[in-house]
């Protein structure tokens, strides 16, 4: 940006600043789309933000992790999971690591209300597909790098990302498309197909992490 104290985009915020603000108001297109479905449903954020997670780990998570993720106390989780039980979304299960352990589950009905507000928020994906080629995927590499710095600052939860995955091996291979590779499957991982939330995930040493999400 020009510093010159007499151009006329001397006001003008930050870059960083910027990006920060488009990032905030894509979220909050995003909240008030997903905050509209929870009021049909007669769910609140907070409770359709655990549906969300649980959508995805059908093995069940531990009420602390669910706390974490969502960044409320443990007792505002419980309250949420207590509504869930009790609407027939939610149900509580034996941990599958610790029989003595309690862990918490969508119920097929609860399945089906997080699949039904995927399909509510479609018109997001809709716009992002909308982009060239080219930018979603500049634009997916740069959230990526984004979410890694925020990572290594520790203010982004835990998440199963590839690159935080034991599996993951950064830019082994000379194709600019695919330089990254998958020990699990044995195959070369492009770029494109970078997951955040792999259900085969298994956590990397911290400092074998850090050092992937500077190289993806």
């Amino acid at each position: 940006m020009d510093n010159d104290q007499t151009s006329p985009w001397r006001d003008t915020p930050a870059r960083s600043e910027r990006i920060i603000s488009a990032i905030s108001r894509i979220s909050s297109v995003l909240r008030t789309g997903a905050w509209q479905f929870a009021t049909a449903e007669g769910l609140n954020p907070t409770q359709l933000d655990v549906l969300e997670i649980l959508h995805g780990r059908r093995e069940g998570v531990r009420l602390s992790w669910m706390a974490q993720q969502l960044g409320v106390t443990t007792a505002t989780a419980s309250d949420s999971v207590a509504s869930l039980s009790s609407k027939g979304l939610l149900e509580k299960v034996k941990a599958a690591d610790d029989g003595r352990a309690v862990a918490l589950k969508l119920t097929p009905a609860g399945h089906e209300l997080a699949q039904r507000l995927t399909t509510a928020m479609q018109f997001a994906s809709v716009a992002v597909e909308g982009l060239p080629e080219s930018a979603q995927s500049e634009l997916f590499s740069a959230l990526l790098a984004l979410i890694g710095q925020l990572q290594r600052a520790e203010r982004f939860p835990e998440i199963r990302a590839c690159v935080s995955c034991k599996y993951f091996a950064a830019g082994v291979h000379a194709d600019p498309a695919a330089p990254h590779h998958c020990r699990l499957v044995d195959a070369a991982l492009p770029k494109a197909l970078l997951r955040l939330d792999c259900p085969e995930h298994i956590a990397a040493d911290e400092q074998v992490v850090n050092r992937n999400w500077l190289d993806i």
